[in-house]
C-alpha cells in the first residue's frame, strides 16, 4: 500500500484535497479556486497553497476533475470506452514532478458522444464498494454508466440538475414564486407525471400554469419540477439500459440526491444501493495510488 499521498478533486468552481497516510485521512482542505476561478493565480500556486505542509518528494499528488480539461491546468487525454477500470490509473498525465492528473473517459459513436471528468475516479471506487452493472451518478450532469467487473462499456449524460436550476432561475417557471419548501408529496406528483409522459417539453410550461391557476402551491414548484425532471430522466434511461429488475443499480451522489433517485427508481420496480460521492472518489484515488507503487 502507498503509505502517503494527496488526493484532489479539482472542479470548475472549487477544489477539495485530502492527505492520506497508511490508509487513513489525516487532513482535509478546500478552496474556492476552481479552474474557472483562479483570479490570476497559476494552478501550481493554488496547489502549493492548498497542500502547504503536506507535500514532500515522496508524496504523490493525484488530481481528478476539470483540472485536466482544456480549461484546466493541462489537457489530460480522454480514454475511449470501452476501457478497463485498471487502465485508468495506468494512463496518468504528469504535470510537474510528483503531480499527476487522472484521465477522463469518452464515448464517440454515431449514436452517443459523451465525456466525463472526475466521475471516472468515483466509478473505480464504486466498483469496489458497491459493484453493479449500471451506475447512476446524479448531479448537475447526471451520468448513467454501463459496466461489468472489469471495464466501463458505455455512458450517457442527462443535464437534469442544470436544467432544474436554469428553469427556476432564468425562465418564466420561476417568476413570482415564493421561497421554496421541501415536499415529498409535490416531488412524488412530479415523478409520476415525468415517468408517464414523454412530452416533457410541453409539461414544463404546465408547471408555470399550475401554480398560476392554484393547482400547485407556489412554494412547491421546485419540488414538483425536480420530480418531473428526475422521473422523466429515470423512465427514459431505463428504457435504454433495461437493467434486470432483480439486480440493484448503484447510485453515487450525496445522500439527498440519492434518496430522490431511489424514490423515482422504486416507482419502476428498480432497487438502488446508494454510495456517497466523496466516499467513492476517495476509494478510487486510493486504488490508483496503491497501483502506482505495485
Amino acid at each position: 500500500m502507498t503509505s502517503r499521498y494527496i488526493a484532489i478533486d479539482w472542479g470548475s468552481t472549487n477544489l477539495r484535497a485530502w492527505l492520506y497516510q497508511d490508509g487513513k485521512c489525516l487532513d482535509h482542505r478546500q478552496s474556492a479556486s476552481g479552474v474557472t476561478r483562479l483570479n490570476g493565480q497559476t494552478p501550481e500556486a493554488v496547489l502549493n497553497t492548498v497542500t502547504e505542509g503536506w507535500r514532500d518528494a515522496n508524496t504523490p499528488v493525484l488530481m481528478a476533475g476539470m483540472v485536466g480539461s482544456n480549461a484546466g491546468w493541462i489537457n489530460a487525454p480522454y480514454l475511449p470506452c470501452p476501457t478497463a477500470f485498471n487502465a485508468i490509473g495506468a494512463k496518468l498525465t504528469a504535470v510537474i514532478p510528483g503531480v499527476w492528473i487522472i484521465p477522463g473517459l469518452s464515448v464517440d459513436r454515431d449514436d452517443n458522444h459523451n465525456v466525463m471528468r472526475g466521475e471516472e475516479t468515483q466509478l473505480i471506487g464504486a466498483a469496489t464498494l458497491a459493484p453493479a452493472s449500471l451506475y447512476i451518478m446524479p448531479g448537475t450532469h447526471c451520468k448513467w454508466v454501463q459496466a461489468d467487473n472489469e471495464r466501463i462499456d458505455n455512458f450517457r449524460t442527462v443535464m437534469t440538475g442544470e436544467l432544474h436550476h436554469l428553469l427556476l432561475a432564468h425562465s418564466l417557471i420561476g417568476v413570482g414564486i415564493a421561497d421554496q419548501d421541501e415536499s415529498v408529496e409535490a416531488f412524488d406528483a412530479g415523478v409520476g407525471q415525468g415517468i408517464n409522459d414523454d412530452a416533457i417539453v410541453t409539461r414544463l410550461f404546465e408547471v408555470r400554469a399550475s401554480h398560476v391557476l392554484g393547482a400547485l402551491p407556489r412554494h412547491h414548484v421546485s419540488e414538483y419540477l425536480s420530480g418531473l425532471l428526475i422521473g422523466n430522466e429515470v423512465a427514459t434511461q431505463l428504457r435504454h439500459y433495461q437493467p434486470a429488475g432483480s439486480t440493484p443499480v448503484t447510485l453515487v451522489a450525496n445522500p439527498r440526491l440519492c434518496a430522490r433517485y431511489q424514490r423515482a427508481l422504486a416507482r419502476l420496480g428498480i432497487t438502488a444501493n446508494s454510495l456517497e460521492g466523496d466516499h467513492a472518489f476517495q476509494a478510487g484515488i486510493r486504488s490508483i495510488a496503491d497501483a502506482m507503487e505495485n
